[in-house]
C-alpha cells in the first residue's frame, strides 16, 4: 500500500459534508493521504497527480440518483488523460435518503467506468441519512464504519460497506420535516412556499 489521493467531487466541496467524511477517513487511514477538491480549472492537474498514488478515493454526494456533474466532468478528463500506472479506485458516497442503498446506481456507474478504462476497483462505503448522521450521536456508527472501510483499503481486502441512522423511516421523515421548517423560517420561507413547485414568479 502506497499513498491514497482523496478527491472531493462535491459541487460545494469547500463547505461540503464530503469534506467532513474525507477528514474522518484520513484519521483512520494509517498510510499517507492527500486531500484534493475538483474545480473547473484543475482537472488536468489532478489527472497528472494520480501518477503519484497507488489508490484514489472519490468522495461525493448523490445527485438525482447519480454522480454529480462535478465528478462526471472530471471523469471525462481523466478518460483522455490517464496515468500510466492506474491506481485502485474506491468510493465513499452519501445521500440524503435514510436508505444507503439509494447510492447503488452511482456506485455501479463508477464500477463500470473503472472496468471500461482499466482501473482496479476497490472498496465502497455507502452512507444514508446525509448530513444528519454527522451531527447526531449516531456519528459513532459512521466513525466505526469508516474505520472498517479505511482498513479494507489499507490491507487491500476490498469490500462494500454501508451505514445509516438506526431509526425508522417515519421518524426520519418527521425529523426532516422539523429541520426544513426551521431552516425555512430562518430564511423567511414558509412551509407552504417550500411545498410549491414554483421557484420563481
Amino acid at each position: 500500500m502506497g499513498k491514497i489521493m482523496m478527491i472531493n467531487a462535491s459541487p460545494r466541496a469547500p463547505k461540503s459534508n464530503s469534506k467532513e467524511y474525507a477528514k474522518l477517513f484520513a484519521q483512520y487511514f494509517s498510510s499517507e493521504t492527500e486531500y484534493c477538491e475538483v474545480k473547473k480549472s484543475n482537472h488536468l492537474m489532478l489527472c497528472q497527480k494520480t501518477e503519484n498514488f497507488s489508490d484514489i478515493l472519490f468522495v461525493f454526494p448523490l445527485y438525482a440518483d447519480s454522480l454529480p456533474v462535478t465528478l462526471l466532468n472530471f471523469l471525462k478528463t481523466l478518460e483522455v488523460n490517464p496515468p500510466q500506472r492506474k491506481p485502485t479506485i474506491s468510493v465513499l458516497v452519501n445521500c440524503g435518503f435514510i436508505e444507503p442503498e439509494q447510492n447503488n446506481i452511482a456506485v455501479e456507474m463508477l464500477r463500470l467506468y473503472c472496468t471500461t478504462n482499466g482501473y482496479p476497483f476497490g472498496s465502497v462505503l455507502k452512507i444514508g441519512s446525509g448530513e444528519a448522521i454527522l451531527t447526531t450521536p449516531f456519528r459513532i456508527f459512521l466513525k466505526a464504519k469508516i474505520k472498517k472501510f479505511a482498513a479494507s483499503i489499507k490491507t487491500q481486502k476490498y469490500d462494500t460497506f454501508q451505514v445509516t441512522m438506526p431509526i425508522s423511516k417515519k421518524m426520519f421523515i418527521r425529523a426532516s420535516d422539523v429541520y426544513w421548517e426551521k431552516y425555512g423560517k430562518k430564511n423567511g420561507v414558509t412551509k407552504e412556499e417550500m411545498k410549491t413547485m414554483k421557484i420563481e414568479e
